[in-house]
């Protein structure tokens, strides 16, 4: 475990976020200060540095802090449930959806807007999986047009975003649309840390399939420690259409390794976060539906 940890090189914050939308959300997304301090004691994270990463956190806007007597509880702002929840619909989805060859086109009056608020502008199209094909066009085989919106609403820049939807392109080997994904995105990029994932955690798979013993905060800490890893490299994937990505794309053996071992350990996890998290009504919510339903349905 130790040499995973330390294999990983992570961050406090990031580790946070991680810690948040995989185990703390489902419970309802609100949690005690001093409990999620304890909780992460076993990555080697200290009181300052937890203290540290949730301020940070909640002056990016994405943690609300109340008071109930000497305790701090910490909560999803609005804008954090919402990036929390596409977080998950990426993480935890079961199979690759069918694509009708439809294309979501951006253009955006770049030259119009703030500098503060392009760079928010284009670091969010770029995590919602938009590739830049350059003077301000942004495309996706098949982004949805309601997330677009959102943020667009969010910034307030209305009037500097035309989006359209196109069709047209085949989508078979060698055609116009490879195009577009050779200028979007550097898929070989993408596919080494999938590759990376599935090298550190093959046999970790292995281990549990052979009916390695393990307990509560070990399952809590492999889960964790394997989301974040995955999150890693998924979050600089598009999504892209099965039909549109090279023969044996190694993020297929990545997500397969990673909903095994999810399914293998997630239960013991949660008796290690009852254990130690609280909430401002004492124990944990029960989980949410979204949860039991993440890869289809757990088991």
């Amino acid at each position: 475990m130790q040499e995973l940890l330390s294999s990983l090189d992570m961050k406090a914050r990031s580790l946070l976020v991680t810690v948040w939308g995989d185990s703390v959300a489902p419970h309802g997304g609100t949690v005690w200060l001093g409990s999620l301090i304890d909780l992460v004691a076993c990555f080697g994270l200290n009181e300052r540095a937890v203290r540290t990463s949730v301020f940070r956190l909640k002056n990016e806007k994405m943690l609300v802090s109340s008071q109930k007597g000497r305790k701090s509880y910490y909560t999803l702002t609005t804008p954090g449930q919402y990036r929390f929840e596409e977080a998950t619909k990426r993480i935890y989805k079961q199979t690759d959806d069918p694509w009708d060859g439809t294309w979501t086109l951006l253009f955006t009056e770049r030259r119009n807007l703030d500098e503060p608020v392009k760079k928010q502008l284009f670091d969010e199209l770029h995590w919602l999986g938009y590739g830049d094909l350059g003077s301000g066009i942004l495309a996706h085989p098949r982004g949805e047009i309601s997330n677009v919106d959102n943020l667009i609403e969010d910034l307030d820049i209305a009037g500097h975003v035309a989006v359209m939807k196109a069709s047209g392109l085949p989508t078979t080997d060698e055609t116009p649309a490879q195009i577009l994904i050779h200028k979007g995105w550097n898929l070989d990029d993408i596919e080494s840390g999938y590759k990376q994932f599935s090298e550190n955690f093959r046999p970790v798979l292995n281990a549990l399939e052979g009916n390695g013993g393990f307990d509560s905060e070990t399952a809590f800490m492999l889960r964790t420690l394997m989301v974040h890893d995955y999150r890693r490299a998924l979050l600089k994937d598009p999504l892209l259409p099965v039909s549109l990505l090279p023969d044996n794309w190694g993020g297929d053996e990545a997500r397969q390794i990673f909903h095994s071992i999810y399914q293998i350990i997630w239960r013991a996890a949660e008796d290690y976060l009852q254990e130690k998290l609280r909430s401002e009504q004492g124990d944990l919510p029960e989980l949410s539906d979204e949860f039991m339903m993440r890869f289809g349905g757990l088991t």
